[in-house]
């Protein structure tokens, strides 16, 4: 890219620099000129900051090989090697970040941050995450602040699909009256009545501010907790909405004698409208392919858009053009006329990019600056018109920016990105802490020393949250010369997985997050199997965790229904002596610490191997191909059986690093990798030949650049930083785009 425009030491790209002075900057009370000097004065100070951190990973990375090549086959001692990491700087005392008495100590390892939103502090929910230069995506994400539960078991698995329930090309009435039932089942659940069911009503009104609710019995009943109600639409004699809160979220009864459903339920109910995605993370990273100016512009644009409540699209649907935008908040009356108003849309977060990579967006001395810091000073910039109370919808109630920040190794880089939200502060004129942060607990040197990270941000930390696919390719590289690691199915299986995941919540419940910050699970990667998600991610609030990643608006209206069931904060009052006595007494260090190694006595047989080669060669093609070819980040990809999967590049670095690990220890050879890929190419395009903008990689896969890139991070995956796909991805896709 040629095309810049000098600012002091600095060139900007022409496309980045016009959108930042005619459209970020407007109403943020601050000037170009000034705006572009201090830009120039905390790249000077922080870019060798951003190197050292990624010089110290790459030393601990040397350490850590000569290590378990030395030890490579033999079992883990484990006292040893506690000391070893303690010796190279990989383990951190607690206390480097907190100083004094055991008691003040204590103390000191709490977090005080101050102005969290309740959606973040007090309430449990789902929470999306989403592509923000796919704008489509990122408000429908926005919006799914609310959603239909009819809608979410008419249209999913939740419901059988069997026999006269199955989905037709019309409505199936008879796959309707289970929807409803099931959905009245539920309200009893949620708001019971002092006595029937919801199953047996016909008529809801309001009489001397309680809700009153008639069977078909001619009784008349109430809730059995008045208090579950809060405020209706309409006319009380007959609402046309009623609000219901339930474990600090809220349910809304929706009542349209005119409507298609409703003219067909005896109490004329057309839906129950769920408060579901609590809170969205607008990603700039993991699943958004943006490699140069013109795509962070987008990201950029869009997340302005966002913050003004304008961002809008134009689309087609059923035949009629339509514009989709930001929801309004909802508003409710009350009896005693005071009204009530809850937020419309969910709460955002922003996740800007890790330390690692640069772009060429901006240039320092001529070279490209980090991307992760260009990402601070962006978007808290375009933020701080939500601080600024500008415009009619707001994100933040509180005047806060909440970052999360990924791929951060030890307090250490949490630690830098602390002083980077500071300085970002200054430079945009925004009170002390204003920018929260977010800590991705996905890289192993993390999650042995989360709660040194926490302390090392303990008045910015409003998230923490766990992955186990970030985590599981960190794992690998870490002790990529160990020895062979399982098979990655059985990976989640194994003793360290379950104790990362019990010392994150361990580790958040001691520093006090409990009603102060999100404790989070990761993402149910399978959109169509919600049936099996409802069996399966009940286990997150169970665990303590007042929020999981769910892959669709109609996912997290389903994930919802868990937080109605489960009382998070109950469960966290009732885990928390036990976690934090198993965090205190090393019990989750200990296995974390244990290598899911490969079985010294386990042999496979060639189908077996040849199974689990193609399985993971067909995910990383059937990603990156889109990922290189058509810049996108994160889609739903079908795996070697056809079931579709979300895909971002955390699936890409487990698999990679797992080839390259089975490669490294002779399990598999390179002949039977090319081999895999060429076979799998060809079933990858077959996968996709129904998709008019895909970009076929055979015949002629020695010039597919999609096709080498997935080579290269398979034959290069060891040699890659900390496993990362960041760097062969950006290379291959603006080779790709130089193409066009």
């Amino acid at each position: 890219m040629s095309n810049y425009k000098t600012r002091g030491k600095l060139k900007v790209a022409s496309v980045l620099d016009d959108f930042i002075c005619q459209h970020a900057l407007i109403d943020s009370g601050l000037e170009a000129s000034q705006f572009w000097s201090d830009f120039e004065t905390l790249l000077a100070d922080l870019v060798p900051l951003n190197q050292a951190l990624l010089a110290e990973r790459h030393r601990l990375q040397i350490e850590l090989d000569e290590y378990h090549l030395a030890h490579a086959g033999a079992e883990i001692e484990l006292e040893q090697y506690k000391e070893f990491l303690v010796s190279i700087g990989y383990l951190i005392p607690t206390n480097t970040f907190a100083k004094g008495s055991n008691d003040e100590l204590s103390s000191a390892l709490k977090i005080d941050t101050q102005n969290v939103d309740p959606e973040i502090a007090h309430y449990a929910g789902p929470q999306l995450v989403v592509p923000i230069n796919n704008a489509r995506y990122a408000l429908n994400a926005a919006n799914a602040r609310w959603g239909s539960l009819y809608d979410a078991l008419y249209g999913t698995d939740v419901i059988s699909q069997d026999g006269d329930l199955a989905k037709t090309s019309e409505y199936n009435p008879q796959r309707g009256q289970a929807v409803i039932k099931q959905a009245r089942k539920w309200l009893d659940i949620i708001a019971p009545l002092a006595s029937g069911s919801h199953l047996n009503a016909v008529a809801y009104h309001i009489h001397q501010g309680h809700l009153s609710v008639r069977l078909s019995t001619s009784q008349t009943t109430a809730l059995k907790n008045p208090n579950s109600y809060l405020g209706f639409q309409g006319d009380e004699d007959q609402p046309s909405a009623i609000l219901l809160k339930h474990n600090n979220i809220h349910v809304e009864i929706q009542i349209d004698a005119d409507d298609v459903i409703g003219a067909t339920d005896p109490a004329y109910i057309k839906d129950l409208l769920v408060e579901s995605a609590l809170t969205t993370i607008m990603d700039c990273e993991d699943s958004v392919a943006a490699v140069d100016a013109q795509d962070k512009t987008l990201v950029y644009a869009n997340w302005l858009g966002l913050i003004k409540g304008n961002l809008s699209i134009s689309m087609s649907k059923n035949g009629d053009q339509i514009v989709r935008a930001m929801n309004p908040d909802r508003s409710y009356k009350t009896h005693g006329g005071e009204g009530l108003t809850l937020p419309g849309r969910s709460l955002m977060f922003i996740r800007n990019v890790g330390h690692l990579m640069t772009n060429n967006a901006i240039l320092f001395e001529q070279q490209e600056i980090p991307e992760g810091i260009m990402d601070a000073v962006v978007t808290s910039l375009i933020a701080k018109q939500d601080v600024l109370q500008q415009n009619a919808l707001r994100n933040s109630k509180t005047g806060s920016i909440y970052i999360v920040k990924p791929k951060m190794h030890g307090p250490d880089e949490v630690a830098f990105t602390n002083t980077l939200f500071a300085r970002v502060e200054k430079m945009l004129d925004l009170p002390d802490n204003t920018i929260k942060m977010g800590i991705m607990d996905e890289e192993r040197r993390t999650s042995v020393n989360l709660s040194a990270c926490i302390a090392a941000a303990k008045s910015r930390v409003a998230f923490i949250n766990t992955g186990f696919l970030d985590r599981t390719g960190d794992e690998i590289h870490t002790s990529m010369l160990r020895g062979a690691f399982a098979p990655k199915t059985e990976l989640k299986a194994m003793p360290w997985i379950s104790a990362y995941e019990a010392s994150n919540v361990a580790s958040g419940l001691k520093a006090g997050l409990s009603g102060k910050a999100q404790i989070g699970k990761g993402m149910w990667p399978i959109p169509d199997q919600m049936a099996n998600m409802m069996q399966a991610k009940i286990s997150h609030p169970q665990a303590g965790a007042n929020t999981a990643w769910v892959p669709s608006p109609t996912a997290a209206t389903l994930h919802a229904m868990h937080y109605h069931m489960v009382d998070v904060f109950k469960v966290q009052g009732e885990l928390e002596q036990s976690l934090i006595a198993s965090l205190n007494s090393q019990q989750y260090l200990d296995k974390i610490l244990q290598v899911p190694l490969l079985e010294k006595s386990r042999t496979f047989t060639p189908e077996q191997l040849q199974h689990e080669l193609d399985n993971n060669v067909q995910g990383i093609l059937g990603y990156v191909v889109k990922w290189v070819h058509q810049g996108i980040g994160c889609s739903k990809v079908p795996d070697i059986n056809n079931v579709g999967l979300m895909e971002d590049r955390a699936t890409l670095r487990i698999s990679s690093q797992h080839i390259a690990n089975w490669l490294t220890h002779g399990v598999i050879n390179q002949e039977q990798v090319e081999a895999s890929l060429q076979r799998m190419a060809r079933l990858v395009d077959e996968q996709n030949h129904h998709d008019s903008d895909y970009i076929a990689m055979t015949p002629d896969i020695e010039k597919s650049i999609g096709f080498q890139a997935a080579k290269d991070l398979i034959l290069m995956g060891k040699e890659q930083p900390n496993g990362y796909t960041e760097p062969l991805l950006h290379k291959r896709r603006l080779e790709m785009k130089a193409t066009s």
